[in-house]
């Protein structure tokens, strides 16, 4: 019971506090620049400048709608979860100041939207959201298993084409630029900071640099038969997959035993088993 309570604590604080992210991009980063950079929050800033209509308010109206989405395609925890996202973002934006705290276009929209893809990135990865055009992104992921940052940029999209109508030129162009910069920050949260070294070396000296990387490196060795079609002799590959930082360790291995090995490495953005996603000996 203890641990449920904490675990729903801990998942109410990320929420807050990302919604608080979003409210302060809104309403210090983008919103006085009038980079309307798509989703609800976007949809606000340009309605506010058409029609004169309070971004609060329209806020409230468009969480109503997707709140019902919410419920029939992405299930109740989600529903509750997005409900109290949805909530407090106009809440936020009514209370976080209207300042401009850069005065240069430019960076002001560079560390927003690098804030705001940070800040949706947290509320995805505890199945939440802020509402708005946040909610059709995790209907996508679940239904058709697109990525969340594809999604965002695809919804977003359709409200940046609205700049044009209401601000010039410039603004648009700003509006395009920030979802480019939110959805990479996305992806790189997404996958970046998870990528891991995937490593095949072809060597005589096989059995030693299996026995150190075992020992010193702490990794798991696959040995795969290899034959080489030159001299069609077959040769042990050794198969490694590790963490970016053990990579030097384990190149400085392999030059010890073997300057001439054979080595290919590749870059994975995921690795699931033990040792990465869970520890030996866990359930």
């Amino acid at each position: 019971m203890k641990s449920k309570i904490v675990y729903w604590l801990k998942k109410l604080f990320y929420i807050v506090f990302s919604i608080v992210m979003i409210a302060v991009c809104v309403n210090m980063f983008l919103g006085p620049h009038n980079i309307a950079a798509g989703g609800l929050t976007g949809l606000a800033i340009i309605l506010e400048e058409w029609l004169g209509v309070g971004r609060s308010t329209v806020i409230y109206i468009g969480n109503a709608a997707v709140l019902l989405l919410a419920l029939v395609f992405l299930g109740r925890e989600v529903f509750f979860n997005t409900l109290i996202g949805a909530a407090l973002l106009p809440v936020f934006v009514g209370i976080v100041p209207r300042i401009t705290l850069i005065n240069d276009t430019m960076l002001s929209m560079v560390i927003g939207s690098a804030i705001f893809g940070i800040a949706v990135t947290i509320l995805y990865a505890n199945k939440a959201s802020s509402g708005g055009t946040a909610i059709p992104p995790l209907i996508l992921k679940k239904h058709f298993n697109m990525s969340p940052s594809i999604g965002l940029f695809i919804t977003d999209g359709i409200v940046v084409i609205l700049c044009l109508f209401v601000f010039d030129v410039d603004a648009f162009f700003f509006a395009i630029a920030s979802i480019f910069i939110t959805s990479a920050t996305m992806s790189y949260l997404e996958n970046g900071i998870s990528k891991k070294k995937m490593v095949y070396i072809i060597s005589g000296f096989h059995e030693a640099i299996t026995r150190e990387v075992l020992h010193d490196i702490g990794r798991g060795v696959t040995i795969i038969p290899s034959v080489g079609a030159f001299e069609n002799t077959e040769r042990p590959m050794l198969m490694v997959t590790l963490n970016s930082k053990d990579y030097q360790k384990l190149l400085g291995i392999v030059d010890k035993h073997d300057k001439e090995a054979f080595m290919i490495t590749d870059t994975v953005s995921d690795v699931h088993g033990e040792g990465f996603t869970y520890e030996s000996g866990s359930v």
